[in-house]
């Protein structure tokens, strides 16, 4: 028999496991979240209780049982051009942003990358409003914690639906429609993909002694909604220290930096710019 009531014990080794793992916390209010999610995993794997759920994923680190943990916890919504007011904002000042750039390098980072949406959708806005594009030097990094939304974002391949609202020539432009058995996809073009490195990072607990280069801009958005205050604030700082000087850091609309206030100024709701 599968058991479908948590225990306020196990409860609480899967809030400490999952904020250690990921650094999303968890308030004693989602107990009730939280029981009613596993208990799905727990069907779905014959694992008759949560405590050996949890031995499991702590005994096996598996990828993907993770990637499925995370999924329940969290509201995993990811879309083309999401945040529209910062697409207008960028490209009502992407000359000038670019005009500060004397090598003609860009380097970009989406730090919460899911499947794919919002690197492709950096690369498009470039092509689109870049009258030089072809002469820059454009390199996006695109990271996420889970190999199976990495996976199908390093494909490109999106279903129609995941097209909706995008202006029609972008479809046109930068997609091919390809067959997937009797489903047909889209699949963004080589020379938007080969902009992009896709990486697994830990945002979390990752090293970011490891990026030896700055950031021009960097995207993570909707993501430090799930972290505590403490856990956010570092985050910021680790941007900051590899964003260059005035470079561009977008977060989601319901976010805010009240705790990084010295290193970054408000240009707009959602976009700050670090402070020198």
């Amino acid at each position: 028999m599968i058991e479908t009531k948590i225990t306020q014990r196990e409860f609480e080794l899967f809030r400490v496991f999952i904020y250690e793992e990921v650094g999303i916390s968890l308030s004693e209010q989602k107990m009730g979240l939280v029981q009613s999610r596993l208990s799905k995993r727990l069907k779905a794997l014959n694992i008759p209780t949560f405590k050996e759920y949890y031995e499991y994923l702590k005994r096996s680190r598996d990828d993907e049982e993770m990637f499925h943990l995370i999924s329940a916890i969290s509201t995993n919504v990811t879309s083309f051009f999401r945040e529209k007011p910062q697409w207008d904002y960028l490209k009502a000042n992407l000359s000038e942003i670019l005009g500060s750039k004397s090598n003609k390098k860009l380097r970009i980072w989406s730090a919460a990358c899911s499947s794919g949406e919002e690197p492709y959708s950096i690369a498009m806005f470039l092509k689109e409003n870049m009258a030089d594009f072809r002469s820059w030097d454009i390199k996006i990094l695109a990271t996420d914690i889970s190999k199976k939304v990495l996976a199908k974002a390093i494909s490109g391949r999106y279903q129609g639906k995941d097209l909706e609202g995008m202006p029609k020539h972008y479809v046109q432009d930068h997609f091919k429609p390809v067959t997937n058995g009797v489903i047909k996809e889209f699949q963004i073009n080589q020379d938007l993909r080969n902009l992009i490195t896709f990486r697994m990072f830990n945002l979390i607990n990752g090293d970011f002694s490891m990026f030896r280069n700055h950031f021009d801009m960097i995207f993570c958005r909707n993501v430090m909604i799930y972290f505590d205050g403490e856990s956010q604030a570092q985050l910021v700082s680790n941007f900051h220290k590899i964003l260059g000087n005035k470079s561009l850091l977008f977060i989601g609309h319901s976010e805010s930096l009240t705790r990084n206030q010295k290193e970054y100024k408000t240009v707009k709701p959602s976009i700050y710019q670090k402070n020198s």
